[in-house]
């Protein structure tokens, strides 16, 4: 620690840390354009301006740039030194004489840095009255807007888009004063991070296009804290509703998950809560107008301690346990694929029992060498992905220090990272979109990938298996990578239950278990948002569920469409031999449409629950505004009959049911938690228009919605001051409206938000498990055959996301993936149709043809997740033939 002086006043700070956020820790107010927390310093804007002093008898100073100024012992600053407030203030006015004055009509007012910045600077009259530069805008695709004319020219865009997220579509052309930042030519931003463009940029030239199509102003918007339920990673988000419509959904920072950025899937996916396949009325058989009391009586009747239960890895602890409790442990089944089950059973087991810790993103960021097995991470955990990215540059910072050249110094480092690269590896089926930043990759079939990480198992550690018979080529990048692990002080390996592989899983548990390194990590990637907390309730088997339906015929369904769940046929023969079928959830599908009893059951941004992510965090989201009548909850119409029964109530019979999740109480305060005895204010204090937004039903104000479960409230009124970090529903500070205001909740900049991040950690590491020995035979094509293996797309597969319209304008078209010289025996190109003739029997299907050099041979990649493709099984055999006349019906 040092200390420095600040217009008189003496702080203790850490020695060579930047300037700015030194200031912006301290609570000082400093302006500032093109830093930011995640992208360290340029001096491109030049509005961090502060004097420096040599020593006490310097009344003159010098002017330097916070972001670029080292703190050192002794150093004597002033940021109200009227040349330096000048200096910021000319600055912000010469940014001004180009910007237009579209402040009442730019969607980015009241949430703007740049309005911040230049109140906070003084600048409150233009002089300039001349002739504006101006831009052309592009269209960008569904997810953002561009004005070119608001620009600044700080560079924040292609600084994070480029360098940080790995793009290479968005570029900055022209110079001096006539600077363009966008694409060569219009067209679709391909990053799969463009939307975190809408907070990076400081002005309204990228905005939410989404949010554009049912605008409303900040202040206007009812929030509360709420978790992606677009995959297992558990990322924080925002979501805003107005007039009983989900609006948008921003980051939520979480310094332990997702820091300051989403991905496109996780922002732009809430179509799905506003979707016209939303089931808002129950239904009995064909009968559309019954009653609530109708429904619940139907559904206390069928739940007996013989009706089949089956759960979701979508839906909430809560909601599962109430439907477990109702219908008997002996009734319950997790409603998963067989093999999903079967690996995410591994999952926790070694996570429980393996004795390696499984690490958040934060510290997935400081790893400094990655293998990841089997697993294309931007399209199953792409979030993860961003992180894993960022850890290659681990070497580059260390080398900076040897050079003592500060961390924060944004483009020394990356200069460095061109020589200087910590060591990445990727094995996977085809080609990803972290190949860019591999030191090396290998193809192979899910049994290939898994031999080669029993090989770099067994080079770490002699006691661990080998594989016997692998050619050359791949015994020698087992030692390369093997080799580049040991070396590592943070290593971490990465899989998952994409490759469908057992094996797989159990080779990344021997390569981490056989790491030397004490600080070494293990995580998994995992399907939805409670698919690990599903396992860890546990529960029988779908398969089992299918052959006991004759015994009861009764069913209750909970927020799952089985028919994604296992082969058509299967689901066919099971819905058709139960007598009564009930389904409670929020969208119209195939296994809805055939519900003897429908219920509308409400949306995350509707209800409360609580998940439990990849690393077995367990985290509450909120319910953002009342559900539509009759919607309710899940868990509540599970709860029907169950007299003064609470959210609460029902997560504490829970963690007392379950060892495992004693500690999901601690994962956010509950309905009594309470600030100088009020309640906290989901609304802004700046909300508008409450008197009027009803007022064509009823001149009169209704009564707020009272909430009994939550320590929000559904007004404007309420406790705003000393409320916990993590509760805050609206990220706001005096003078700070933009999402910059973030830096005033946490503890140090970048770092974790004060009083403790979201959530609480439910697994720790512990004991030791043996070695897995059951190394799986090389993968062998058969003539004239290919097995099927489901590819994920972050915007194809997830079953949510594909009902918002802007990411199933990104989904990409089902197609059949084959290899090079695959498709040359069929004599097939690019574009051309297949027919898919499945061994087991059943019609084919008929898809277009995509080339994939690097998919092995005999290997058939199929898009996952869509209802095209659903006949598709991962591992089943199949014929090809070329296609001719149309698709059979």
């Amino acid at each position: 620690m040092v200390t420095i002086e600040i217009d008189g006043v003496q702080y203790q700070v850490e020695a060579g840390e930047s300037l700015l956020p030194v200031c912006l820790n301290l609570g000082l107010d400093l302006t500032y354009f093109c830093w930011h927390p995640a992208l360290g310093s340029v001096g491109a804007c030049r509005q961090c301006a502060v004097m420096q002093y040599q020593n006490p008898e310097d009344q003159r100073g010098r002017l330097v740039m916070a972001c670029m100024t080292p703190v050192t012992d002794g150093m004597r600053i002033s940021l109200q030194a009227e040349q330096t407030r000048q200096f910021r203030k000319d600055n912000i006015e010469l940014l001004m004489t180009n910007h237009p004055h579209d402040c009442p009509v730019c969607e980015e007012g009241g949430e703007c840095h740049l309005q911040d910045m230049t109140l906070m600077s003084g600048h409150v009259v233009r002089r300039y009255r001349g002739r504006k530069r101006t831009h052309k805008n592009q269209y960008l695709g569904p997810f953002i807007n561009h004005e070119m004319n608001r620009c600044i020219a700080c560079y924040r865009c292609v600084r994070f888009y480029d360098e940080y997220a790995g793009g290479s579509d968005l570029q900055v052309f022209g110079i001096h004063n006539n600077v363009y930042f966008g694409r060569f030519e219009d067209g679709v931003l391909e990053n799969e991070f463009s939307g975190n463009l809408v907070e990076v940029c400081p002005t309204g030239v990228f905005t939410d296009r989404t949010f554009s199509e049912h605008y409303t102003r900040k202040w206007d918007l009812q929030t509360a804290p709420s978790v992606c339920v677009h995959c297992g990673l558990g990322c924080n988000t925002s979501p805003g509703e107005r007039y009983g419509e989900l609006r948008r959904i921003v980051n939520r920072y979480n310094g332990e998950i997702n820091g300051y950025f989403l991905c496109d899937r996780g922002r732009f996916g809430y179509g799905f809560v506003n979707s016209s396949e939303r089931i808002l009325k129950p239904r009995i058989h064909d009968r559309m107008d019954i009653t609530t009391e109708e429904a619940e009586q139907k559904l206390r009747d069928w739940l007996t301690d013989t009706t089949i239960g089956i759960g979701s890895p979508r839906a909430s602890l809560e909601a599962n346990f109430a439907l477990r409790s109702r219908v008997g442990e002996k009734n319950f089944f997790l409603g998963l694929d067989d093999t999903e089950q079967s690996l995410l059973e591994a999952i926790v087991d070694i996570l429980c029992n393996g004795g390696i810790r499984s690490p958040s993103l934060r510290e997935v960021e400081q790893a400094d060498a990655v293998l990841i097995l089997g697993e294309d991470v931007t399209h199953s955990a792409p979030r993860l992905a961003l992180s894993l990215r960022q850890s290659v540059r681990n070497a580059a910072f260390d080398q900076a220090r040897n050079l003592k050249i500060a961390p924060w110094l944004d483009k020394p480092v990356r200069e460095q990272q061109i020589d200087h690269r910590s060591p990445l590896f990727i094995a996977s089926v085809c080609a990803t979109r972290l190949d860019d930043a591999a030191t090396a990759t290998y193809r192979g079939s899910p049994e290939d990938i898994a031999r080669l990480g029993f090989a770099i198992a067994h080079n770490l550690n002699p006691q661990a298996s080998e594989p016997a018979g692998l050619p050359d080529d791949v015994r020698a990048l087992a030692a390369i990578i093997a080799d580049s692990l040991k070396q590592a002080k943070r290593p971490l390996v990465v899989s998952g239950s994409v490759s469908a592989s057992l094996a797989v899983i159990e080779a990344a548990y021997n390569v981490a278990k056989a790491l030397p390194s004490q600080d070494r990590q293990l995580t998994f990637t995992v399907p939805e948002s409670n698919s690990l907390g599903l396992v860890m309730m546990g529960g029988k088997r779908l398969k089992q569920a299918f052959e006991r339906v004759h015994e009861t015929g009764r069913v209750i369904i909970l927020e799952n469409d089985l028919y994604r769940r296992a082969p058509v046929r299967d689901v066919d023969a099971f819905l058709q031999s139960a007598q009564r079928i009930g389904v409670i959830d929020y969208l119209y599908s195939r296994t809805a449409e055939k519900a003897s009893l429908l219920l509308p059951a409400a949306t995350f941004a509707e209800s409360d629950g609580t998940v439990v992510n990849n690393e077995g965090r367990a985290q509450r989201y909120f319910q953002v505004y009342p559900a539509p009548e009759p919607v309710r909850s899940s868990w509540q119409w599970l709860s029907a009959g169950m007299e003064g029964l609470s959210f609460d109530a029902l997560t504490a019979a829970c963690a007392a049911a379950f060892p495992m999740f004693a500690s999901i109480t601690q994962a956010a305060p509950g309905a009594n938690f309470k600030v100088d005895g009020m309640k906290i204010p989901r609304q802004p204090h700046r909300y508008s228009g409450r008197t009027a937004m009803r007022a064509n039903i009823n001149v009169s104000e209704p009564r707020q919605p009272v909430d009994p479960e939550t320590p929000f409230a559904f007004s404007m009124e309420g406790a705003t001051a000393d409320v916990p970090a993590a509760l805050e529903p609206v990220i706001w500070a005096p003078g700070w409206n933009s999402n910059q205001a973030v830096n005033k909740f946490q503890d140090e900049i970048g770092g974790h938000l004060r009083g403790g991040d979201y959530g609480v950690r439910l697994i720790e590491p512990s004991g030791g498990r043996d070695w897995f020995k059951n190394i799986p035979e090389p993968f062998k094509p058969i003539n004239d055959q290919w097995r099927i293996v489901l590819l994920p797309h972050i915007f194809g597969s997830e079953e949510l996301s594909l009902h918002s319209p802007p990411v199933a304008e990104r989904s990409p078209i089902p197609c059949a993936t084959l290899n090079s010289s695959d498709a040359g025996r069929l004599g097939v190109q690019a574009g051309d149709r297949i027919e898919i003739h499945c061994l087991s029997g059943g019609p084919f299907i008929v898809l277009p043809v995509s080339i994939e050099p690097a998919l092995p041979s005999g290997l058939l990649g199929i898009t996952e997740g869509r209802q095209e493709t659903a006949r598709c099984c991962q591992s089943d055999q199949v014929i090809l033939k070329k296609a001719i006349g149309e698709e059979p019906l």
